[in-house]
């Protein structure tokens, strides 16, 4: 086994760890154990526990990642995209808290232990949002005069509905309609055409 060890095959052996003792209990060892190799095999991989935690977490956003790419279907506005997105967003959090809390929990756990870890979800994302924004702007539906500080504002307008520490705000029944409500404003004020700042009074 140890000669076919690869860094992957330790990866999901780590998540099913994770998910079966927590991140306070999981060990290195365990890990091994999983895998059927020595620790030492393991640790050929990865120099460190938290190197080993840190490179699963960012497996698990990565996968995130991937699944969050913006779609530009041909037909739909610059605004509809950006609905899809936040709601897929939003249901990929609520589905997760719901569905598997466990893991969810464990992956909170993780994420707030790294603060690059963070930091990297964080830009992935936003950085998604810039894109979207970016091709408004470019089709001139959005206007704004900075496009990446406004994908900031719309990632924290937003919060409540994809944010952990909110989690428990999600089952309650009018949630969906407050998100509704939350996009639906947000979506008008990227589409308000604002007079740039210096130009005087319109």
């Amino acid at each position: 086994m140890a000669e076919t060890l690869t860094a992957e095959a330790i990866l999901a052996a780590t998540e099913e760890v994770l998910r079966r003792y927590g991140p306070a209990k999981a060990t290195v060892v365990d890990v091994a154990k999983a895998l059927g190799v020595s620790h030492g095999s393991v640790y050929r991989h990865f120099p460190t526990k938290a190197a080993l935690r840190e490179a699963v977490t960012r497996r698990w956003l990565d996968d995130i990642h991937a699944h969050m790419a913006p779609a530009f279907d041909q037909g739909r506005t610059t605004a509809e995209v950006l609905r899809d997105w936040l709601q897929r967003l939003f249901d990929r959090k609520r589905r997760s808290h719901s569905e598997d809390l466990e893991l969810f929990t464990t992956f909170k756990v993780l994420v707030a232990e790294s603060s690059v870890v963070s930091a990297y979800h964080l830009e992935c994302l936003v950085g998604q949002l810039t894109s979207i924004i970016a091709a408004g702007v470019e089709t001139h539906e959005f206007v704004t005069d900075d496009v990446e500080s406004t994908a900031q504002a719309v990632w924290d307008a937003t919060l409540m509905f994809h944010h952990p520490a909110h989690a428990q705000e999600w089952g309650n029944p009018h949630v969906q309609e407050q998100f509704d409500a939350v996009v639906s404003l947000v979506v008008d004020g990227l589409r308000y055409n604002r007079v740039p700042s210096g130009t005087g009074d319109a």
